[in-house]
């Protein structure tokens, strides 16, 4: 797979991860508005979406075709475990940036820079950590 076609896919499952997260959410709020249904919506967004990208991103960016309750048990663990700290990057960077300029602009540039930063980071763990059969394709 070439670099090119790497960076395209990962942002394309980013973008459909985000959607189904949002979808899922939207759902849920359906049932009613309060902070309970909005904790529950938050869940099961942040639920749906994992599951969509772990699928994409094993399947289309680190073609892995393993099957089975113990491969798949193993690696989600560990590619949620990478979506943690990841994370931690994105809220860190978008409050920095809230803390230091107090506006709405700098806060989203914060999230942005930080969203970017933290799936560099990610696709990096994954591939070393989560998805290390030396068997599988090497981008070029």
């Amino acid at each position: 797979m070439t670099f090119r076609t790497l960076v395209l896919r990962y942002a394309a499952f980013a973008v459909i991860a985000t959607v189904a997260n949002l979808a899922a959410q939207r759902l849920v709020l359906q049932l009613g508005d309060t902070g309970g249904h909005f904790a529950l919506a938050v869940g099961a967004g942040t639920i749906v979406g994992l599951v969509t990208k772990y699928l994409l991103d094993k399947r289309w960016i680190f073609l892995d075709v393993e099957t089975g309750v113990k491969s798949h048990g193993r690696k989600f663990s560990l590619y949620t475990a990478m979506g943690v700290v990841t994370t931690a990057i994105f809220w860190g960077t978008e409050t920095a940036f809230w803390l230091i300029w107090q506006t709405d602009l700098m806060r989203e540039l914060g999230a942005v820079l930080g969203l970017s930063v933290g799936y560099v980071v990610k696709y990096n763990l994954d591939r070393r950590f989560v998805f290390t059969d030396p068997r599988l394709a090497e981008t070029t």
